[in-house]
């Protein structure tokens, strides 16, 4: 009689965002392609507007549609927030307390049929450190995958010890013109650029929560690579107070989402088949979507450029809780008038962007980027220049490190990005490093060979 495998089971618990949930997708296809020892069960949340996880739905049930060996999804009961809210209470804190009631549901329903599988660790999203204690209460080790940088894990780590160790005020801090030693930066950061969640006292105390609890996680996986942000991983190595880092990354989804099919995608990759060699830049578009008078501007600004362009254009959402943008049917109503005339045969304004082909394509030689981290690793593995236009969130701190320390990015301007020889030279240096970090014996390789063995060690 054969033996059977043991099989050691993780529950991946990602935040309820597209870049989250994707990333965590393939950084769990890569676990399971490393190791047949290995199954994952992806726990999806739903994010809170209804109409806003349209694009999360079609990603899940087009990754359904894939047989995905020892790879399975659960998608977790929607949450409906109290129409009357607690003042008291955050919207990030109830938010996770109902989801947590969600999971501790479906995992006591895995244990108790588990035959040769059992569940050996949780691995949470930044976002979902409520989960450590059901994973606690399974008796089971909690990982962390944190889809930012490793100076961003390093800026979080610091911040709770500037509140419960210095008693710092960090949200006037945060509000002030000055300028911070952050260890897991090279240079003093300016406060303009720190994370809108540390800059208002309701979004700071969920933060803190948040990191006190991340300390106790057995270990953090990063998306990131050992030879980008080698200064951060060493500060965070350095620190005996924060759990063992391992960075896996880049993880990346090149093959794109599931509207690879759309008959657009084949007329943007036939006009770029026309094209010289990095003649174009691409905008892919921002999750928020612009108002007309910044449409107009930015019309301004690709016309007098010069270059040939891509541009998403979308409408921004029609509401504050949906976050969901559609295509106009006629970009004219917001462009400045002639502008599609004028620029006809050297630009493409377009509604959904394929931005893994657009940076993928040998047409495309510039990157107009708002500076979200799977979108500069994208950019980054393609060896295309970015010009860094951060918006929201932890954007202007990524913008900050891949302008200003590791020279990787410009600031702003179209011609400067297509022109600018020393920049080029460096992103498709850190290109090849990108693509050796993750081959065998690569760093990261190496990086997720250690977490491997540590999750089967659990299951023996």
């Amino acid at each position: 009689m054969a033996n059977t495998v043991a099989i050691a089971e993780l529950i991946f618990i990602p935040a309820p965002g597209m870049g989250h949930i994707m990333s965590t997708v393939e950084i769990a296809k890569l676990l399971v392609s490393r190791d047949q020892r290995l199954a994952i069960t992806v726990l999806v949340m739903k994010p809170h507007a209804a109409n806003s996880g349209s694009a999360i739905t079609e990603y899940i049930e087009s990754l359904a549609k894939n047989t995905m060996d020892r790879v399975s999804f659960i998608q977790l009961p929607r949450y409906v927030a109290p129409s009357i809210p607690d003042p008291k209470v955050s919207f990030f804190d109830e938010f996770g307390k109902c989801h947590c009631r969600y999971v501790r549901n479906v995992v006591a329903d895995m244990t108790s049929q588990q035959g040769s599988r059992r569940i050996t660790g949780f691995v949470i999203d930044m976002f979902c450190t409520g989960m450590i204690d059901v994973a606690n209460e399974f008796n089971v080790p909690t990982y962390q995958f944190f889809t930012s940088t490793a100076a961003f894990l390093g800026f979080k780590f610091y911040i709770q010890t500037l509140c419960d160790d210095l008693n710092e005020d960090v949200v006037k801090l945060s509000n002030s013109d000055t300028e911070v030693s952050v260890p897991s930066f090279v240079k003093p950061l300016p406060t303009k650029f720190f994370w809108i969640f540390v800059k208002t006292r309701e979004r700071l105390d969920f933060v803190l929560r948040s990191i006190r609890k991340l300390r106790g996680v057995k270990s953090i996986m990063v998306n990131t690579f050992l030879e980008l942000e080698t200064h951060a991983m060493e500060s965070l190595s350095a620190d005996v107070n924060i759990p063992p880092v391992y960075p896996v990354g880049p993880i990346l989804n090149l093959e794109g989402g599931p509207t690879m099919g759309k008959p657009l995608y084949h007329d943007i990759i036939m006009w770029l088949d026309s094209q010289p060699r990095s003649s174009a830049v691409a905008d892919p578009g921002v999750f928020w979507g612009f108002d007309e008078a910044q449409v107009k501007e930015i019309a301004r600004g690709l016309e007098q450029s010069g270059y040939r362009f891509v541009w998403s254009l979308r409408r921004p959402p029609s509401d504050q809780t949906s976050g969901v943008m559609t295509d106009y049917e006629d970009p004219s109503e917001v462009l400045p008038e002639g502008f599609l005339e004028r620029t006809r045969g050297i630009g493409k304004v377009i509604g959904w962007a394929p931005q893994v082909a657009l940076l993928g394509h040998v047409a495309v030689g510039g990157f107009v980027s708002h500076c979200g981290w799977n979108s500069l690793l994208e950019s980054l593995w393609f060896g295309v220049p970015t010009a860094a236009w951060p918006l929201y969130a932890e954007q202007p701190m990524n913008a900050f490190e891949m302008v200003v320390e590791l020279g990787l990015a410009i600031e702003s301007g179209i011609r400067r990005v297509m022109e600018d020889d020393e920049i080029r030279t460096k992103v498709k240096e850190m290109s090849g490093k990108s693509r050796l970090a993750v081959a065998e014996n690569g760093s990261s390789y190496a990086s997720v060979g250690c977490l491997i063995q540590d999750f089967v060690r659990s299951n023996s």
